[in-house]
């Protein structure tokens, strides 16, 4: 028995049902580009430059070099020992610091014996910061530290004038680990700021002055400060101990030198 065949209309229906309907992807949206306002552009990038700034160490400035001074105090007709060719670490009475390439000014014997400077050394870039020492002999101990400024200004016109121009002098007393008394000055003139060490040893009275105008001083102030305060006597002891070692060694090359002559 021969079956019987669809219908045209019902292959058409068959082939509708059984068709897959592909649907095509949404068109993508349309994005217009977000531009951050200027200042808040500059605002991030100041804000990053201050962490970077932060996280940086700190720049580190090396001290300034400094080289200790060994001063004599000789007198007028004794300046510049034996011919000149004194030790003077081994006649050494005091010390002082002096910045690296400070240059140091001759004292002439005329101005030795008449104020007792001793010693100065001054910045070649602007002379008038300085560092200067002076000495009188015959005195024993310190008198009342206002009187001892007093004196100090009878000798020393440029002294005078900043002490009666100065805005505030002030003063202390200190004493170092081998209970020698020092007075300490500090004078703020209308030009110029000072400071001043001054002591007694071996019957001699030693001030020691550092010296800059105001302009000057507010940009090196800790410098001066320093210089101020490496200020001091050498015990007498210490430099009887450093001759005695000294002589010697040179008697020893002497003796030595005779041995050679006898034998040769």
């Amino acid at each position: 028995m021969a079956s019987a065949l669809p219908s045209p209309s019902a292959l058409s229906s068959i082939a509708s049902s059984a068709a897959v309907t592909v649907a095509k992807p949404p068109p993508k949206p349309f994005l217009k580009p977000h531009h951050r306002p200027l200042s808040t552009t500059l605002a991030a990038a100041a804000a990053a430059a201050a962490v970077l700034l932060s996280a940086a160490p700190a720049p580190s400035f090396a001290d300034p070099m400094f080289n200790l001074y060994y001063g004599t105090a000789a007198s007028a007709a004794n300046y510049g020992g034996y011919g000149g060719n004194a030790d003077k670490k081994a006649t050494a009475e005091y010390t002082y610091e002096v910045p690296e390439g400070w240059k140091e000014r001759l004292v002439s014997k005329v101005e030795k014996g008449t104020n007792g400077t001793d010693s100065e050394f001054y910045n070649p870039k602007k002379r008038s910061e300085r560092e200067y020492l002076t000495f009188l002999a015959g005195f024993r101990s310190l008198a009342p530290v206002d009187a001892v400024l007093s004196n100090l200004a009878l000798s020393d016109v440029g002294l005078q004038d900043q002490i009666a121009t100065a805005d505030e002098v002030r003063s202390q007393e200190r004493k170092d680990d081998n209970g020698q008394l020092y007075y300490a000055y500090e004078i703020e003139g209308a030009g110029s700021h000072s400071l001043i060490s001054v002591t007694c040893a071996r019957n001699k009275l030693y001030a020691h002055f550092v010296t800059a105008p105001n302009l000057d001083w507010g940009r090196d102030q800790d410098m001066l400060r320093h210089l101020h305060d490496s200020f001091k006597t050498v015990d007498p002891s210490s430099s009887i101990k450093l001759q005695v070692e000294v002589k010697p060694a040179i008697a020893t090359a002497s003796f030595n030198l005779s041995i050679q002559k006898f034998w040769s």
